[in-house]
């Protein structure tokens, strides 16, 4: 039974939603602000964390800041009424994996749940790392390295990087990838696939020889 963080401050949106996931076969942690979910998290270590944005206390980003200190794996999704295309990259870039907007449906919140722990049991757990172009690769640790610099991808950054090595100088489709890695194919979660290949463009623009390409169409190709 996976356990799911769930912080809300609205009240009754919170017990609905947990009671909701409870009833679908989780074990469910309640917070109602970021600076008690922060706490529940460090004592419970959850699968997930499901998190609003604005909250009192502690907002979900800067809450999204302290866990990605100590944890770069465990998923994070970011509930919201606001989808300005900012808060979106800056939830990213601080280490979520997914984002769903409010209002939503709970069989659609389920769902991307489901599809981000899939993803979490399939990462590598044991050691190995891949070699791209002039970088060192470590998928299970989430660590991209070239000369003396390094940095820490993010959960989804990690997994849709070994997908493109995986199928290097192939494509990787694009719905696939969004169904798998995203829950759907909708044309929301189209945009922030773009915004994590230009990441990933951006993390690999060290090595001149190693390339993203978008296949007009198709979906992308890792070119070493």
């Amino acid at each position: 039974m996976a356990t799911v963080l769930f912080i809300e401050d609205e009240p009754a949106l919170g017990m609905i939603v947990k009671d909701s996931l409870a009833y679908r076969g989780f074990n469910v942690l309640y917070a109602a602000n970021g600076a008690e979910g922060l706490e529940q998290f460090r004592l419970h270590q959850p699968d997930i964390v499901v998190a609003d944005i604005m909250m009192p206390d502690m907002d979900g980003f800067t809450m999204a800041e302290h866990i990605r200190r100590d944890d770069p794996h465990t998923p994070i999704m970011f509930l919201t009424a606001r989808s300005q295309t900012a808060d979106v990259v800056r939830g990213f870039e601080l280490g979520g994996n997914d984002y769903l907007k409010k209002p939503f449906s709970l069989d659609e919140l389920v769902a991307r749940i489901n599809a981000l722990l899939r993803v979490g049991a399939a990462r590598p757990h044991a050691g190995g790392t891949l070699k791209i172009g002039r970088y060192t690769f470590d998928p299970a640790k989430q660590k991209l390295s070239v000369d003396d610099r390094e940095v820490t991808l993010s959960h989804r950054e990690a997994e849709l990087l070994r997908r493109l090595y995986q199928q290097r100088n192939e494509v990787l489709g694009r719905s696939e990838v969004l169904t798998e890695l995203w829950g759907d194919d909708s044309f929301f979660n189209g945009r922030s696939l773009d915004v994590f290949i230009t990441k990933l463009r951006r993390y690999l623009r060290e090595d001149p020889k190693i390339q993203i390409i978008n296949i007009r169409g198709r979906g992308y190709k890792l070119v070493l």
